[in-house]
């Protein structure tokens, strides 16, 4: 499958999510409510099989975090990219998608430990950098560490 064929495929089966094929990969616009729907519908049809999740991580735009998804087709040899935004910043929450991707355990942690984005039904969420007793998340946009800065 061609990456328009892709996105043919997507604008047609995906009518309510806003689909973009103007930057390097296609890019799919998800709510965090169905994330695990879509991401089981990709990953199971014989048509889409996206069978691999080589990075998973997020992004602090200040007013909201986005959640990033960059899946891959081994057979196909195709691209996507699903985008969640999560509006509540000081309860922000998404289901886990380990369930379809052994590779979310560590991405997840990750994610949990830098951003403080907790993973529903993640197994054993956790901090895998950082030691328990570390204050905030350093990869927060509002976040300060004065004890542990480096000034050059």
């Amino acid at each position: 499958m061609t990456r328009d064929e892709l996105y043919l495929y997507l604008t047609n089966n995906f009518q309510q999510y806003k689909i973009d094929n103007t930057g390097d990969f296609t890019v799919m616009h998800v709510s965090k409510d169905d994330i695990l729907q879509v991401a089981r519908q990709l990953k199971e049809n014989k048509i889409t099989d996206f069978d691999f999740l080589f990075c998973q991580t997020a992004t602090d735009w200040i007013s909201r975090f986005e959640v990033i998804y960059n899946l891959a087709s081994i057979e196909f040899k195709h691209h996507l990219i699903l985008k969640v935004n999560l509006e509540d910043r000081n309860n922000a929450e998404i289901d886990s998608v380990i369930s379809l991707w052994k590779a979310a355990e560590l991405y997840e942690c990750e994610i949990f430990d830098l951003f403080g984005i907790r993973f529903k039904g993640h197994p054993t969420l956790r901090r895998i950098f950082l030691g328990n007793d570390w204050q905030g998340f350093p990869l927060r946009k509002d976040y300060k560490d004065e004890v542990n800065v480096v000034k050059l």
